[in-house]
């Protein structure tokens, strides 16, 4: 399987249990989090909450149903966690308000949010609330030239990039169990892909580029990213080379990706470990065959780098099913 389908509730939990019980289960399928329950009374009866959770390669889709509460996901918990997820979320029916950033929102069924698990967070629900979460961590989101910066906001629920992405995530949540291993991360790219166009469309782009370049910075950094993804096979693809074909200095080059927190080498490198990861999934080829396609000649340093990104070897990742990677 490439693919894990979990389900937990509270079900059978006893009254007095079951805010710790809470706490433990949304800590453990979302990001540690202090949870509180609201009073006896107000929701009228027992409190109720289950989750259900697929794993998509390295990206994790939860669907979330429970009755009125409140957490804090404070700066101890934060500085605490592993590296940074962004989430992008999908109310489907209740009531919530979301604080991160000095921000505060309320969303209802039909709102999409996008919120940074590096970063403190609060949230208070008012109605009994289901809601889809898809958490995908930083280092994939940079695969697809994503935000790089702080990602908070609520996004516009009727614009088509994320109706799209919603919609997606239905037929990926209905469909999970019966994919390939090479079909899961096939469907995980199309995921990332359709994430970052949500993010950009709603929570909008970077400003223009110094004077010295003559397209807008989203436009000329998007084509410079389309020659490196068409070129990423090529040898030589070095920052002079991306910038020969564009025309431009190397420094001017440099510019464009400062602006967005990364380095051209930075992004080719993450573009290659890309495709040889997806080789490795799809595919029975020698791990050194699949290394020197990608641009990685020596394959101890092909080896070094996949386990800085993904945490795990190439081989123990083409081995590892559907908690490869993690």
């Amino acid at each position: 399987m490439a693919t894990r389908v979990e389900h937990f509730s509270l079900e059978g939990v006893l009254p007095q249990e079951r805010e710790r019980r809470w706490e433990e289960l949304l800590s453990a399928t979302h990001f540690a989090t202090r949870v509180r329950l609201t009073p006896p009374g107000h929701g009228g009866g027992l409190f109720r909450a289950s989750v259900s959770r697929i794993f998509v390669d390295d990206l994790t889709l939860v669907d979330t149903r429970c009755d009125p509460c409140s957490g804090v996901r404070g700066r101890d918990l934060v500085e605490s966690a592993s590296a940074g997820h962004v989430v992008m979320t999908f109310t489907h029916a209740g009531r919530e308000t979301v604080t991160q950033d000095g921000l505060t929102g309320e969303v209802r069924r039909g709102d999409a949010v996008a919120w940074d698990s590096a970063r403190p967070t609060r949230f208070q629900v008012w109605e009994p609330l289901a809601k889809r979460s898809l958490m995908i961590p930083r280092r994939a989101l940079r695969e697809v030239g994503g935000p790089s910066g702080p990602v908070c906001g609520i996004l516009d629920g009727s614009a088509a990039s994320t109706r799209l992405l919603a919609g997606y995530l239905e037929l990926l949540a209905g469909s999970a169990e019966e994919l390939s291993a090479a079909a899961a991360v096939s469907a995980r790219n199309a995921a990332l892909h359709l994430v970052s166009a949500a993010l950009h469309a709603g929570l909008g782009r970077p400003g223009p580029v110094p004077a010295e370049a003559a397209l807008p910075f989203p436009l000329r950094r998007a084509a410079v990213l389309r020659w490196i993804d068409r070129n990423l096979t090529r040898p030589g693809l070095t920052p002079a080379a991306v910038a020969r074909a564009h025309g431009v200095s190397v420094r001017t080059l440099h510019r464009l990706f400062e602006e967005s927190g990364e380095t051209v080498a930075g992004v080719v490198r993450t573009r290659r470990l890309a495709g040889a990861r997806a080789d490795l999934a799809s595919g029975a080829e020698p791990v050194s065959v699949i290394a020197a396609r990608w641009g990685f000649a020596d394959p101890s340093h092909f080896a070094r780098a996949f386990g800085t990104a993904y945490g795990t070897t190439p081989t123990r990742y083409r081995a590892g099913g559907p908690a490869r990677g993690r």
